[in-house]
Parts: structure tokens; C-alpha cells; sequence
């Protein structure tokens, strides 16, 4: 195994041990992304299971949060390939937990689904990176679309 693998690995075993996250600029490697791996932050749990059951009918492993705060204390969150992220969460809103992971260092593709049809949330989503920014009314197949390419197009109809 190379050093930087072996060193990545030996991080990975620390960190998940102490139920933490590697610090970012560690030199950390994430081997383990399983491309077909999503999380869905939503505060309705209803729209959380909906999108859960739809994502695993096209052949994702989606994990459900209600809040940023249940996903940012969730040891899992290393392995997700893409993050489907709602713009209203209690507490955290989904355009803070966005900045958040890019102060970390975490460059995991964020997708942003939302029922807001607010032009200013829009363009900071845009203006911080999202891979794509749909509103909950638009078709799920372009959704689908968009987080097989920001996951490394790993899942399969």
C-alpha cells in the first residue's frame, strides 16, 4: 500500500474510533466514497423518505437527515458522494451547512432541492459551489441526472 494510502487508512481508523473527523488539510484521502452513497438533508421527513424511496429505485444508497446539525454529527458523512441539501433546515439552513463544509475543507458536490424560488439564495448557492440547484417541483429525472454526475455517475437504472 503506498504511504499516503497507509496513511489515510491509519487517519481513517483513528478518526472512526474517536467518532470524529479528520481535521481538513490533514492530508486525508477518502478511498471509501461509494459513488452511488447520497445524503438528503431535508426538514420535512415526509420529502426525506419520498426522495430516499425514489433514489433507491434508481439505484442509490441515499441516507436521510432532518437537520445539517444530525448530518454534521453523523460519523458517515465522509463517505457520502453527493449531498442533496434543502435551503430551510431548523437551525443551520442548508446554505450555512454549504459554507460550513467548505471552511472544512469538504468538497463533497452539493446539490441543492428546494421549494424557495428566491433568486438571491440561488445565486450564493452558485456563487459557493453547487453542482446544480433545482427547485422541488422540477422533474426528478433531472435530479437523478445531476447527482450521477456529481457522484461519479456509479449508479445504475
Amino acid at each position: 500500500m503506498p504511504w499516503l494510502e497507509w496513511r489515510s487508512y491509519l487517519l481513517l481508523c483513528e478518526t472512526t474510533r474517536q467518532g470524529s473527523h479528520p481535521p481538513a488539510g490533514s492530508g486525508f484521502v477518502n478511498m471509501s466514497k461509494d459513488p452511488n452513497s447520497v445524503a438528503v438533508i431535508d426538514a420535512d421527513a415526509s420529502a426525506c423518505l419520498a426522495m430516499s424511496r425514489f433514489l433507491r429505485g434508481v439505484g442509490f444508497n441515499p441516507s436521510t437527515f432532518t437537520s445539517a446539525e444530525s448530518f454534521l454529527a453523523d460519523g458517515r458523512r465522509a463517505a457520502f458522494a453527493a449531498l442533496l441539501l434543502d435551503i430551510q433546515l431548523p437551525g443551520m439552513s442548508g446554505l450555512e451547512l454549504q459554507r460550513r463544509l467548505l471552511v472544512e475543507g469538504d468538497r463533497t458536490p452539493v446539490i441543492f432541492v428546494t421549494a424557495e424560488d428566491d433568486t438571491a439564495a440561488r445565486d450564493l448557492a452558485i456563487q459557493n459551489g453547487c453542482a446544480e440547484f433545482f427547485r422541488k417541483v422540477d422533474p426528478g429525472a433531472a435530479i437523478v441526472d445531476a447527482l450521477r454526475r456529481a457522484a461519479g455517475a456509479g449508479a445504475r437504472t
